[in-house]
């Protein structure tokens, strides 16, 4: 078995090398150099230059996840920590640093192996997930034991091509609803991360800024921003993305030094998101790696018994397991690197490699890696190859001692980014026919689903279901692939896993 997936899951054209290009229509240059040969930067319209910027832009949008996840699983002290069902807690410190080994290094494997600029980090569904519902029941090192475990089946699905066979049996307008409701989940994502739209006590779920205006300074900085890379990204100017998010993190940091806003808190409701644009302190710091190993396999098993610990396992499997495949859908969709049915460049690679994200979050306690949707503004930046990961991975392995600098660009203007790139990612809707309705409203319910539920996983989901019943309903059955029955039984005992772990606990 090798890894190097290089079936026709490539791209069937002849290489810029070989092929005859129509009278007057120039060229496209030959591969100059070994990188460009090795990811094939030329043969998919990019350029080096492209992949560095989109690269940059991808950490840029991607770095708050070394933030983010220590504040999620540890702390630095018991006071302030999630604890386990022992009283354990893990160090904030030791998160961070594991946190940005772990991206870094399955990042670079991916942009390597895979050849796609997709980056990994610890998935936010996974790790709020083992610190609200998983540790009230196992330790730690028994949660990442499963988060491992968890890891090890998604390698086997891709290994033994039952992830790929599923991926292929989605229905070509399922698959273009996905990266819909992606690009709008995402777009969510970053209306609320910078305040523009808000919950409220009382009345609708959710409201413009607060109270219906805009109220706060960083949010106005996030509105700067989303118009500044707007315009660039309209102008198609090149490193759009990237010089707004420069361009947005100096303002807001000369916003701070001036009006001294702070970060936001109860008492601070107007403060700055997760950074606040200052550099203060050390600028580098040695990274504690000393939580890498730190799981237990089985141990979950004797502590909970079999049947809890598997319907855990199983909970991880299912929002890893299709999270990925409808992140890596759309983002193969933006970057242009998809086929006709939506399969891309090392499907197999691809998947089986992120699959030892998850094993390698598990084993370093960091919690499961996996594909970011992130990775959509590096895309939009021009970004079509592993190039880009690999320059993604080396800032992430960086961070690991510069964190202070990781830290100065602010949530509202990552934000920004996301926006303008879910605006790009709606694009994919002209591939859906709403002219047939038992496609719209599977269609409908899949994108809809994503920003309502918060959750990729559960718009798929959905849209699987959906999909199946309307279309056997119609008397359509026999066009339905079984694996489409197959995966929407699974989302059904997905969906319903609350009641059977209370049958289960009874």
């Amino acid at each position: 078995m090798t890894i190097l997936d290089n079936s026709h899951e490539e791209h069937s054209a002849p290489s810029p090398r070989t092929r005859k290009p129509a009278t007057g229509t120039p060229q496209p240059p030959a591969p100059d150099s070994f990188l460009d040969r090795f990811f094939q930067v030329t043969q998919r319209g990019s350029t080096l230059a492209r992949e560095f910027r989109g690269g940059l832009v991808t950490f840029f949008t991607m770095a708050y996840i070394v933030i983010l996840n220590p504040l999620i699983l540890g702390g630095f002290t018991a006071e302030n920590a999630p604890t386990d069902v022992a009283g354990g807690w893990l160090s904030a410190a030791q998160i961070g640093a594991v946190t940005g080994l772990t991206a870094g290094v399955m990042t670079i494997l991916f942009g390597l192996i895979a050849n796609l600029p997709f980056g990994l980090a610890a998935g936010l569904g996974i790790n709020s997930f083992l610190a609200v519902s998983v540790i009230h029941e196992v330790t730690w090192a028994e949660a990442m034991g499963l988060v491992v475990i968890n890891g090890i089946l998604i390698v086997l699905f891709g290994i033994t091509g039952a992830r790929t066979a599923i991926f292929r049996a989605v229905p070509k307008e399922l698959k273009a609803a996905i990266t819909v409701g992606i690009g709008l989940f995402i777009a969510f994502i970053g209306f609320v991360d910078s305040g523009f739209v808000r919950a409220t006590a009382g009345g609708p779920p959710v409201q413009l800024g607060d109270g219906g205006s805009i109220t706060s300074i960083p949010t106005l900085v996030f509105v700067v921003g989303l118009l500044a890379m707007g315009i660039l990204v309209a102008r198609k100017v090149q490193g759009g993305l990237l010089i707004g998010i420069v361009a947005t993190t100096v303002l807001a940091a000369v916003v701070e030094a001036v009006l001294k806003i702070g970060p936001a808190s109860d008492t601070n409701p107007g403060g700055w998101h997760l950074n606040t644009p200052v550099l203060s302190g050390q600028l580098v710091s040695a990274p504690d790696l000393g939580l890498v190993g730190h799981f237990d396999l089985f141990g979950a098993f004797g502590r909970i018994g079999g049947l809890a610990a598997t319907m855990l396992v199983f909970t991880l499997v299912f929002t890893n397991f299709f999270d990925a495949m409808g992140t890596m859908t759309g983002l193969a969709k933006s970057a242009g690197v998809a086929h006709k049915d939506g399969t891309f460049p090392r499907l197999k690679s691809a998947f089986i490699v992120e699959g030892f994200g998850a094993v390698a979050g598990g084993a370093t306690s960091g919690s499961s890696n996996t594909v970011y949707i992130d990775s959509a503004a590096g895309i939009g930046e021009g970004a079509r190859t592993g190039l880009a990961s690999v320059v993604t991975g080396v800032l992430f392995l960086g961070s690991m001692f510069l964190t202070p600098l990781t830290s100065v660009v602010p949530l509202e203007v990552a934000a920004a980014a996301l926006v303008v790139v879910g605006a790009m990612m709606m694009a994919q809707i002209r591939e859906i026919k709403f002219s047939k309705f038992t496609v719209a409203l599977p269609a409908f319910l899949t994108i809809v689903t994503m920003p309502l539920s918060y959750s990729i996983a559960n718009g798929i989901g959905v849209g699987f279901i959906s999909w199946a019943v309307i279309g056997a309903s119609s008397g359509k059955a026999k066009k339905i692939h079984p694996l489409m029955w197959v995966v929407s039984a699974g989302f059904l005992v997905y969906f319903a896993r609350g009641p059977i772990n209370l049958l289960l606990g009874a």
